[in-house]
């Protein structure tokens, strides 16, 4: 959320990483691309890290649902995204899963 907020009005993105079910970290890739409409992940700087469960990336619209852009970016990266939207609270996020179906996850 503080991340989302520190790249407003751009968007904020970043891989996530975890460990028997539980996120303990985003991943910063270097070379991404922020803009007030996208994230570009260079796909090369990806490491190869089986910890490596998907991605969070922030819409400042506040609309937290997928572009088709975003379900493609999801499909090739993990099983687990999250989208956070503006004003990033904890009650403006919405998970999915690779396919964009919506999943429920519990934060700790």
């Amino acid at each position: 959320m503080e991340a989302s907020k520190d790249s407003y009005p751009n968007e904020f993105g970043a891989f996530l990483k975890a460990e028997e079910g539980v996120i303990y970290e985003i991943a910063l890739l270097p070379g991404t691309i922020s803009g007030n409409v996208h994230v570009i992940f260079p796909q090369y700087s990806i490491p190869i890290d089986f910890n490596y469960v998907g991605s969070v990336h922030s819409h400042p619209s506040g609309n937290t649902r997928p572009s088709d852009a975003d379900l493609h970016m999801f499909s090739n990266t993990g099983p687990l995204h999250i989208i956070v939207g503006y004003p990033y609270s904890l009650e403006s996020y919405s998970a999915y899963n690779r396919n964009g179906n919506p999943e429920k996850i519990k934060v700790i």
